[in-house]
């Protein structure tokens, strides 16, 4: 491959001191897996020889294999298939760094069809194979907290009010609060800056020690997830450099706000026009249909926009947290909102997904809903005018093992993602699953002995 030679080479140039390659494997529960390099074996990771087994692919939040199918498969090799368009330097780490992403590909050279990131590309092509090429925005929130845990292991805030004591409330946009971490603020915008992502906003949100940051729109659906994950781990990565702890958990504190992860689409056609505009205030007939697939898929797609136990915290009346299938203009009471805008900026906002989500198989559950509603021309309900939470006349599954078992029987997400990878994703939960009921909670012996 001598192009990804020859831009390893002006990498290096640029970064002469770089000592070490972290190969980046993002896994289907959204963990980096991998390798270490040194600078001597960087070029045979950009020459494709590097293997990882396939089964590295399916581990679950634990890092373990997946019992159920790693050894029916012979934990077989894949070929690792670096995107050298994410070769960066790792601003934060002690010694030089560089990080890179790579995809499996089967020993027989097709895709791995449970990659996520292939799992994208495919509906990305979808979508092309009909005319239409998605434009994301992702928005993320997160918590920015102590190192230190309570005598409970529970985490401990880093907001505090001006005397010292722990804030009621987050004070939601406030400045002061930006200015108490300015010193992490600037980190994380000066790291970005050296990794080329595009930051739009960093805001404070509503819960104590929450905030939110934003990246700007890509045509490259692909590219807007990698943005995405490479974001959440670049802010660990800071945090982490300055002693303290970003959490992309959705709801790590009981009685206040989580922590979601919305996304912006719109769609272009091969002229570039927004086929969701047609310039009046409602959107075009496409953008309704959009719209419809959307809700219609949303109980099948609910492990994808909620795939851990402690997702489904998040979901609560009053909550910003949907609780139905419904859509509205302007309205965050809504699972799908459509946000004020100027035509050429139509689009829709799914404001389902908690922050812990995998980001490339959250867009991807967003672009097949999308594609069905076209394909198959659903047309949503009429939208919801004021309060959401007042209208469960239909509501979404909020339990994990509802949402699993709606998954793993789902026709439209053995259509849309195939046998195998809605197989595998199904056990990884269920292992999981079995996990989580193995365990006694504090409460429950403060509520028995």
């Amino acid at each position: 491959m001598p192009n990804h030679l020859e831009s390893l080479e002006i990498f290096l140039q640029h970064h002469p001191d770089t000592e070490v390659l972290e190969v980046m494997l993002l896994d289907l529960v959204g963990g980096w897996r991998g390798k270490w390099v040194g600078r001597e074996k960087m070029d045979s990771v950009v020459a494709g020889e590097m293997k990882l087994p396939h089964s590295t692919l399916a581990f679950d939040s634990w890092g373990r294999d997946l019992e159920a199918w790693v050894f029916e498969t012979g934990d077989c090799d894949a070929i690792c298939i670096p995107d050298l368009s994410t070769l960066v330097p790792v601003p934060w780490a002690d010694r030089p760094t560089a990080q890179m992403i790579v995809s499996l590909q089967e020993i027989d050279g097709t895709a791995s069809s449970i990659d996520p990131r292939n799992i994208l590309k495919h509906q990305i092509d979808r979508l092309a194979d009909i005319g239409y090429f998605p434009v994301i925005a992702c928005e993320m929130e997160f918590f920015l907290l102590s190192l230190e845990q309570d005598s409970l292991g529970r985490p401990i805030h880093t907001q505090t009010d001006r005397v010292g004591g722990r804030m009621a409330a987050g004070q939601t946009y406030g400045l002061e609060i930006m200015g108490d971490m300015s010193t992490f603020v600037h980190a994380l915008r000066d790291a970005a800056k050296v990794q080329g992502l595009p930051l739009d906003a960093l805001i404070k949100e509503s819960a104590p020690s929450q905030y939110e940051v934003n990246l700007q729109y890509s045509s490259n659906a692909l590219v807007a997830a990698d943005q995405a994950i490479m974001l959440q781990r670049l802010i660990r990565g800071v945090a982490q450099s300055q002693n303290l702890l970003a959490t992309f958990m959705a709801k790590p504190f009981g009685n206040i706000a989580g922590s979601g992860f919305h996304m912006h689409c719109s769609l272009l056609d091969e002229a570039g026009n927004n086929v969701f505009s047609d310039d009046s205030p409602s959107g075009s007939p496409l953008l309704r249909k959009a719209v419809g697939g959307c809700l219609d898929s949303l109980s099948d797609c609910m492990l994808l926009f909620a795939p851990n136990l402690n997702s489904y915290r998040r979901f609560q009346a009053k909550s910003h947290a949907p609780l139905s299938p419904s859509w509205g203009y302007e309205n965050r009471t809504a699972a799908i909102r459509i946000p004020a805008s100027d035509p050429d900026a139509t689009r829709l906002e799914h404001r389902v997904s908690g922050a812990d989500v995998n980001p490339h198989l959250a867009v991807s559950g967003l672009l097949a809903a999308i594609y069905r509603g076209i394909h198959e021309e659903i047309n949503p309900p009429d939208p919801i005018v004021g309060n959401a939470y007042n209208h469960l006349d239909t509501s979404l599954p909020c339990y994990w093992p509802d949402a699993l078992h709606l998954f793993e029987k789902s026709k439209v997400i053995r259509e849309s993602f195939g046998g195998q990878f809605q197989k595998i994703f199904s056990l990884i939960k269920r292992q999981e699953m079995a996990e989580f009921d193995c365990q006694v909670t504090p409460l429950e012996y403060d509520t028995s002995l």
